[in-house]
């Protein structure tokens, strides 16, 4: 019963098998160095209300010191997983006691592990969302620096929706639309860390406070926060920093599942339209020619994992009174799997991509294949005063027309349209570098507004970079 942060009231002893069924050490052992944190914040309040006195504060920050040297070193994990302890809270709790004595046992003085689990899981939000962040950072850097690369290139091909061609771009305009969601996510990830630093739970106690008198402020400081939480009973239930975090993790894992989705299309000989590289793929046990792209797959894999895990952790907490249940320790080790699952997906997604390279030649050979000028002939229909609806009828049956014959549209389906418009000469765009070029609209595949774009695109990620240091 030593081990353990409670048992006076007990005339008997926890059931091991129920101790180790109610345990979470093994899924929040990440949380180890914040608990120390948290512990060497809680003593400045004890000290600062004058609970404790400076000898008793010093002998408990070097405890604790102590305790992080060992959380670094990985000797720590072993010694906690050596006896039955709760939760890796507990378990430093009685590392501190062995390390410091008697003085250990006033650590816990006017704290609970309600206030004290509350606080540790926002010091690991903080933490994560900025490496989340950066990790987001790091998938936009890389992408776009492919755009710039194809750019210059002035590489094209056929855009897409439904699966279906439907308008030359530029492939620097595809690169540079998937590398918009990831500055999205990292901007996500920054209020939530930016968040996770307004309010501190630390002195919320169980529920109600404390009657010896925490110095919070002074706690709050230590850690970074504006300040102590308003409400005791609010803070200890509230988990909304560790959902946020999970929400932008996930967010930005499906971002990334998205984008996989199209290279793994890409990457199939009936594109043929990227490569990517050995180091990011993988071959057939039977089939000597297979070249598979695994990473990309199990990115798609672990979004789909990830949305699951983050309905469940949104579930736990749907059917819980706003108090502390232990409940909440399920949305804990859910909170925690998400982020770290979702960081190892974004980091080997970014490494990934450093391998791609793609078939220019192959991509402008199939730029117009499905007709896809047949927009721009339309538009130049309109231009001409053709109403839309007409002109969309008109170059319609063109197109099968032209399907029928197996041919590409050409000058004499122009002629044919300026008679049935009488229009005098109708001149529209027939390749892929004309159509691009003539787009008139801001935030266009024309080359001079993709150079924008990647410009203003690159410019935002110094500043969340900036914002991430």
């Amino acid at each position: 019963m030593t081990s353990l942060q409670w048992g006076g009231r007990f005339a008997n002893a926890p059931d091991d098998e129920l101790l180790r069924f109610g345990s979470s050490l093994d899924e929040d052992l990440v949380l180890a160095p914040f608990d120390v944190a948290c512990s060497l914040a809680h003593v400045e309040a004890l000290l600062g209300g004058s609970v404790v006195d400076d000898a008793k504060a010093a002998t408990l920050t070097a405890a604790l010191r102590a305790v992080a040297a060992e959380i670094a070193d990985g000797t720590f994990a072993t010694h906690a997983r050596a006896t039955p302890f709760e939760d890796v809270h507990g378990a430093i709790d009685a590392r501190v006691r062995e390390l410091a004595g008697s003085t250990g046992d006033w650590l816990h003085a006017a704290r609970s592990r309600n206030d004290q689990v509350a606080t540790t899981l926002m010091l690991y939000v903080r933490d994560r969302a900025k490496r989340a962040g950066k990790a987001s950072l790091a998938v936009a850097t890389s992408i776009i620096g492919h755009a710039r690369e194809e750019l210059e290139r002035k590489s094209v091909v056929a855009g897409t929706t439904h699966r279906q061609p439907a308008q030359p771009v530029l492939l620097a305009f595809v690169l540079a639309a998937w590398s918009e969601p990831f500055t999205r996510a990292a901007q996500r990830c920054i209020l939530v860390a930016s968040d996770s630093c307004c309010f501190s739970p630390l002195g919320s106690a169980a529920l109600a406070g404390s009657t010896l008198p925490l110095d919070r402020n002074r706690a709050a400081k230590a850690l970074d926060f504006v300040a102590p939480s308003r409400n005791a009973l609010d803070s200890i239930s509230n988990r909304d920093a560790v959902l946020d975090l999970a929400h932008a993790c996930v967010r930005a894992v499906v971002d990334a599942s998205r984008v996989a989705e199209e290279l793994i299309a890409w990457s199939a000989p009936a594109y043929g339209y990227v490569r990517l590289g050995d180091e990011a793929s993988t071959g057939s046990s039977l089939m000597p020619q297979k070249r598979n792209p695994d990473t990309l797959e199990l990115v798609r894999a672990r979004a789909a994992k990830l949305v699951g895990a983050y309905a469940g952790a949104l579930g736990t907490l749907c059917g819980l009174a706003p108090s502390y249940q232990r409940d909440l320790q399920e949305t804990k080790a859910q909170g925690i799997a998400i982020a770290e699952d979702a960081l190892a997906t974004l980091e080997a997604f970014a490494r990934a991509w450093k391998t791609i390279a793609f078939a220019r030649d192959r991509m402008s050979a199939t730029a117009l294949d499905g007709y896809t000028v047949a927009t721009d002939i339309a538009d130049a229909l309109i231009a001409h005063g053709t109403s839309a609806r007409v002109a969309h009828g008109l170059v319609g049956a063109v197109v099968a027309q032209a399907e029928l014959e197996h041919r590409p549209l050409g000058a004499a389906d122009l002629a044919r349209l300026a008679r049935q418009t009488g229009v005098e000469k109708l001149q529209a765009p027939l390749d892929a570098p004309a159509s691009i070029a003539a787009k008139r609209t801001c935030g266009s595949t024309a080359p001079g507004d993709v150079r924008n774009q990647i410009a203003s695109i690159e410019d935002e990620l110094a500043r969340l970079r900036e914002a991430l240091s």
